[in-house]
């Protein structure tokens, strides 16, 4: 007999009940313990510490784990013991035991779903944020991933959601630099995209669209009738973690960069798409040729070409350095009430995210800084003078534009990849027009069923 409303919503609330109170016990405690650490002059990064934080944090499965994985990205912003637990939450978080494994297969793929495979491996062989992946085998031979939810994500997305915006009022009382308003709202709506699994596989099919002309970057085949809002199963890619080739010859560094390169900045400029999540366990390599596997569509921006225009329009402008360019720029990003002293400080961040795009020359990413200290002047500058300014909204598309351009930042940071960026750069935006950004996109999303 279906449940009556009361009784759902008794139950969701329970769930939002029961994760504020595993965040509180395990992040709050984790919280205690460095607070005690650091009054009594304690070793902060100690093995045990690292490795409760990891536990507490990773079977959250929901999206503080996220901003775990986020903190462990960039290299030596953590101690190395932190860091190193963090990271493989990426790829190995706990996963949820067969029994719950069984009830969920059960309930996307009906009774007999074994039948609908020739085996499928009872245990995870990766487990993230919002859910764990199985090996499978199709009845045709084919190898298969099978990512499935866990249970209760609705519930557990907007007690986080409610958590993030608590932190982010909090924020605002204290700090006047930014105003977080908008950054909340786009984080709610991007993270309660990624529940819907039917939306992941109409990812998939876009980028396999988009990334069609780069024979060594893969995307997996969605398989349709194995798949539901809360199952999505593919094609299985092989491949190792980016992490593994830190030490390979530059050669090889330097054509994985490239592949990431561009499967990142492609879309975005020939269609307005971007991966707003490139941790690095959504990659793997290819262990013979170095191809670049895309694993992970769940956070997916789509921007409006004429934001696309303005990303464009920033980096033309800084090279001519034309202000009012710039400005128009801006502008067209969605920053408002714009003054001179407005803009020469958002120039500072510019002049950190585009300065190896306008370096025509090959060069790390870093360009000879420690890998710690990447970005830390720039960020501290900008903070500082916005403080004297008063307090400035960034766009909702700013969010994940920045995270995704730092993301892919540190990759190139591990990798300690020597590239040309520059001309990297301006072979994407080749014959840029907003108009065909727009042509292309609004073909793309009809075939890959994501249009509105």
């Amino acid at each position: 007999m279906p449940e009556n409303p009361s009784d759902i919503e008794r139950n969701r609330l329970t769930g939002r009940v029961r994760r504020y109170g595993q965040v509180g016990a395990g992040v709050g405690g984790y919280a205690v313990k460095e607070a005690s650490a650091k009054l009594l002059g304690m070793d902060r990064a100690a093995e045990q510490q690292a490795a409760a934080l990891k536990k507490a944090l990773g079977g959250l499965k929901g999206p503080i784990m996220k901003l775990a994985q986020m903190m462990a990205t960039v290299p030596d912003l953590l101690p190395e013991d932190f860091a190193q637990e963090l990271k493989e939450l990426q790829t190995n978080a706990p996963a949820m035991g067969w029994p719950f494994v069984r009830r969920r297969m059960r309930t996307e793929l009906g009774a007999d779903w074994q039948s609908k495979f020739k085996s499928f491996e009872r245990d995870a062989v990766a487990a993230a944020s919002l859910g764990q992946v199985h090996r499978a085998v199709h009845q045709d031979g084919r190898l298969l991933a099978c990512k499935l939810q866990y249970p209760d994500m609705q519930s557990a997305v907007e007690a986080d959601l409610r958590q993030l915006k608590m932190v982010m009022a909090i924020h605002r009382r204290f700090e006047s630099a930014i105003d977080t308003s908008e950054m909340g709202h786009e984080i709610g709506m991007r993270l309660r995209e990624e529940l819907d699994y039917g939306r992941e596989a109409g990812h998939l099919a876009l980028y396999k669209d988009m990334l069609s002309p780069f024979q060594e970057i893969h995307v997996p085949d969605v398989i349709s009738d194995l798949s539901t809002e809360r199952l999505l199963t593919m094609t299985w890619l092989d491949g190792r973690s980016v992490l593994d080739f830190k030490e390979a010859p530059l050669e090889v560094r330097n054509q994985i960069a490239t592949n990431m390169f561009r499967a990142w900045w492609h879309p975005f400029s020939h269609y307005g798409v971007i991966h707003g999540d490139p941790h690095l366990g959504n990659y793997t390599v290819e262990p013979q040729a170095h191809d670049l596997n895309l694993l992970d569509y769940g956070c997916v921006r789509i921007f409006a070409p004429e934001f696309v225009g303005g990303v464009v329009g920033l980096y033309r402008a800084l090279k001519a350095d034309d202000r009012d360019a710039m400005a128009e720029a801006y502008r067209s990003w969605g920053f408002r009430d714009l003054t001179h002293e407005l803009i020469d400080v958002l120039n500072i961040w510019a002049g950190f995210i585009y300065g190896p795009l306008l370096d025509d020359r090959v060069r790390t990413i870093a360009d000879g800084l420690k890998p710690s200290e990447y970005g830390r002047r720039e960020a501290f500058q900008v903070y500082t003078q916005l403080r004297e300014l008063g307090p400035i909204t960034p766009p909702r598309e700013f969010v994940f534009l920045d995270r995704a351009a730092i993301g892919l930042g540190s990759v190139f940071l591990h990798l300690s990849a020597e590239l040309n960026f520059h001309d990297l750069f301006n072979e994407a935006i080749e014959g840029f027009d907003t108009h065909d950004v727009s042509d292309r996109q609004r073909a793309a999303l009809t075939a890959a069923g994501l249009a509105e």
